[in-house]
């Protein structure tokens, strides 16, 4: 059975790795007033945050319409089996959701979806291994019960210097973004129950970094290969500093680089960081 993988733009996959599985993707939108912009198609990070600083209203985000997840489902029916697709945390969008009603609309062709419970890059890793089974002749069943062990083996960790963007999303409580104002803490974020909570609060970045940094050696110090990704939004410099840093400590883990792009940068703002990793199996 020959299977399809697709995923969103919030895997924030590069167009190579893309285009060597053949990974379809489906993007999310980002909204200025009344004009709206499907990220990695019509707008980069770069021109994103450009964008947000000279913004007079704070952008919004949105999802995709169930009738492009339909069209690229009967579009994929044509040459493929199956398809699995994998998605942004159902606790962060309706994007999840959307798949869902698709797959149930279209014929020809069997769709697995996929809640990845996250976003970016550790997104990527769910997609890149579907991918890479699919093209070594794994059932979608094989695929799927991989991707659901991975879950108890992925990490991710994020450090925001306004937490502002996040409760201005919807996606953290009023109280807690005034208190971390307040405290002028840096909280380190990550996912619970599919949405995204404080863990702990530190009161300055570079103590925040370090903290992460323990929460990754705890893991890796097994000698165990793991993958792991710095994230960063239009902070690079900042973000290649601290994987260059990190590699040269963990020689037994792969470490990348990547970015939280324009939706999921809308809510963690310019200048976060974040650190995910996986145990490769």
């Amino acid at each position: 059975m020959s299977i399809a993988v697709v995923t969103d733009s919030t895997a924030y996959l590069r167009r190579e790795e893309r285009d060597r599985y053949n990974i379809r993707m489906i993007p999310l939108s980002v909204i200025f007033e009344d004009a709206s912009y499907e990220e990695e198609v019509e707008i980069t990070s770069s021109e994103f945050y450009d964008k947000v600083r000279e913004a007079k209203v704070f952008p919004k985000t949105t999802q995709p319409a169930v009738g492009k997840f339909a069209e690229l489902f009967e579009e994929l029916s044509k040459d493929y089996d199956e398809v699995i697709s994998i998605h942004i945390s159902s606790g962060m969008s309706g994007t999840y959701q959307g798949a869902v009603q698709a797959a149930q609309m279209v014929e020809g062709i069997k769709v697995y979806t996929f809640d990845s419970e996250i976003s970016c890059a550790p997104q990527s890793y769910y997609v890149l291994k579907a991918a890479e089974m699919a093209e070594q002749g794994a059932t979608a069943e094989q695929i799927l019960s991989t991707l659901e062990e991975m879950k108890k083996l992925v990490k991710a960790y994020f450090i925001v210097d306004d937490l502002s963007h996040l409760q201005r999303g919807g996606r953290l409580s009023a109280a807690a973004a005034l208190v971390g104002g307040l405290l002028q803490v840096k909280p380190i974020l990550w996912v619970e129950n599919k949405k995204i909570v404080p863990l702990e609060k530190i009161r300055t970045k570079k103590k925040a970094l370090r903290r992460v940094e323990e929460l990754l050696a705890q893991d890796v110090q097994s000698g165990d290969s793991y993958i792991a990704t710095v994230i960063h939004a239009n902070c690079e410099e900042d973000g290649r500093a601290w994987m260059n840093q990190l590699a040269e400590t963990y020689p037994n883990v792969e470490f990348n680089l990547s970015y939280f792009g324009p939706v999921v940068g809308t809510h963690l703002g310019e200048g976060a960081l974040g650190l995910s990793w996986v145990k490769q199996i």
